[in-house]
C-alpha cells in the first residue's frame, strides 16, 4: 500500500528514491539502491528477501528485465508484488501484478517511475511524474519531494499515509540523505520538514566522510547558519 518514485539524475550523477505508505516505517522494508548500478523496489505485498535477491542480481549487472524476471521466477506470490527496477543508464522494468488492490500501477518517464497501489487512481502516479519533470534544474532530493507531495495532494492513498522515506545517493557509496518518518499524521509534510533542515547540512556530511579535517564541528557550522544543532529545542 505504497506510492514511490525511483530516478536518476544524469547532471549530478545522484540517485534515489522517496515514498510513502498507509503503513508504519517504510524507508526500509520494500525498496532499496546499489550505488552506482541500480533502484528497486517491491511493493504492495513486499518480501524483504526478495528485496535483498533484487539488489544481488543488480550487482551482478543484470539488467532491469533479468532482475525482475528472475524476482518473479519461484515467487509462488508475485501477482501479489508491485515491482519496479532501474539502472544509471536509463533502463527500467516494471510489473503490478493482478492480484494487486487497486488502483495499481505506474507511469515510466525519462530518468523514473512513478509507482504505486491502492491509490485513488491514476492521477497520483501522473502528477508525481509531471511535478519530477517539472524540477528537473533542482536537486534529485527536492525533485523526489516535489513529486512525493504531488501525489498526496492528488489524493494519494485511499487508506492515507503513516510514513514517508527519502534516500539519495551521489557518486560514493553512502548516502547523501536517508530521511525518514516512521510514524505520523501527516508524513509528507513531516518529511519535508525534515529535508529543509537537512539540506544545508548535504554537503557537510559528504566533505566530513571523504575528509574529516576539512570540515569544522557542525554545531559551529549550522551556528554560521543562523541554524540550531537540534530544531525541536
Amino acid at each position: 500500500m505504497t506510492f514511490s518514485i525511483l530516478g536518476h539524475c544524469t547532471r549530478t550523477g545522484k540517485a534515489g528514491f522517496c515514498q510513502a505508505t498507509s503503513t508504519p516505517a517504510v524507508g526500509w522494508r520494500i525498496t532499496d539502491i546499489v550505488p552506482g548500478k541500480g533502484i528497486v523496489t517491491i511493493q504492495a505485498h513486499g518480501d524483504y528477501r526478495r528485496l535483498q535477491l533484487a539488489k544481488k542480481l543488480v550487482e551482478l549487472g543484470h539488467t532491469p528485465q533479468k532482475v525482475l524476471n528472475d524476482l518473479c521466477d519461484g515467487d509462488p506470490f508475485f501477482e501479489y508484488r508491485q515491482f519496479a527496477v532501474m539502472d544509471y543508464y536509463g533502463n527500467s522494468a516494471v510489473r503490478t501484478g493482478n492480484k494487486t488492490r487497486s488502483w495499481a500501477g505506474e507511469v515510466v518517464g525519462p530518468g523514473h517511475i512513478a509507482t504505486g497501489n491502492v491509490l485513488v487512481g491514476e492521477k497520483v502516479v501522473r502528477s508525481m511524474s509531471e511535478a519530477f519533470l517539472a524540477s528537473e534544474k533542482e536537486e534529485l532530493e527536492e525533485r523526489f519531494m516535489r513529486a512525493l507531495e504531488a501525489g498526496r495532494n492528488a489524493g494519494g492513498q485511499e487508506e492515507g499515509q503513516t510514513s514517508a522515506a527519502i534516500v539519495v545517493f551521489g557518486r560514493h557509496e553512502f548516502p547523501l540523505v536517508n530521511l525518514r518518518a516512521d510514524v505520523s499524521a501527516e508524513p509528507v509534510g513531516e518529511l519535508r520538514r525534515h529535508l529543509d533542515w537537512f539540506k544545508p547540512l548535504i554537503s557537510y556530511y559528504e566533505k566530513r566522510t571523504l575528509d574529516p579535517s576539512s570540515v569544522e564541528p557542525k554545531k559551529a557550522y549550522l551556528e554560521k547558519l543562523g541554524l540550531k544543532a537540534n530544531p525541536y529545542r
